[in-house]
C-alpha cells in the first residue's frame, strides 16, 4: 500500500476525517475494549476486564459509554442473578474490524522486526520500545 497524493480539498476531507476517526478512538484503552469485543464476538463486563490490564472498573465503564454514544458497541442486561452486562459490537462498530485485524497483523511485525533486529550501536544503552513478553 501506498499514500497517495490528492489535491488540496480531498486532502482538507481525508484530514478531517481522520480527525473524526481519532476523535472516537483515541485514548489509551478504546482500541483495547474494542479488540477485546471483536475478537470474541460478545464479552461481558468481567471479561474485558481480564483482556485490557490496568483499566479500572470506572475507567471500562467510561470508555464503554462514550462507544455506545459513538454507535460502536451495544450494551445487554442479562437477566441473571447477580446481573450480567454484555457488550458486542455494533453494525457500524463492526466496520472497525478490518482495522482491528491490520492493527493486529502490524504489531505482531513490529515485534519480529524490533526483537529480531540486532542492537544498533546507538541503541546500545536503551531497550526497544516493546518488551520481549
Amino acid at each position: 500500500m501506498q499514500c497517495q497524493p490528492v489535491s488540496q480539498a480531498d486532502r482538507k476531507k481525508d484530514m478531517m476525517a481522520v480527525h473524526d476517526a481519532m476523535d472516537v478512538l483515541s485514548g489509551k484503552w478504546k482500541i483495547y475494549i474494542i479488540s477485546s469485543i471483536c475478537l470474541y464476538n460478545k464479552r461481558r463486563f468481567s471479561d474485558i476486564l481480564i483482556d485490557v490490564p490496568g483499566i479500572s472498573n470506572k475507567m471500562l465503564s467510561k470508555e464503554l459509554k462514550e462507544m455506545e454514544i459513538n454507535k460502536l458497541v451495544e450494551r445487554t442486561v442479562l437477566d441473571t442473578r447477580p446481573v450480567t452486562v454484555q457488550y458486542e459490537l455494533t453494525k457500524h462498530g463492526k466496520t472497525l474490524s478490518t482495522i482491528i485485524n491490520n492493527l493486529t497483523d502490524w504489531g505482531k511485525e513490529h515485534r519480529k522486526e524490533i526483537i529480531g533486529m540486532p542492537v544498533q550501536p546507538s541503541r546500545e544503552k536503551s531497550e526497544p520500545l516493546i518488551s520481549a513478553v
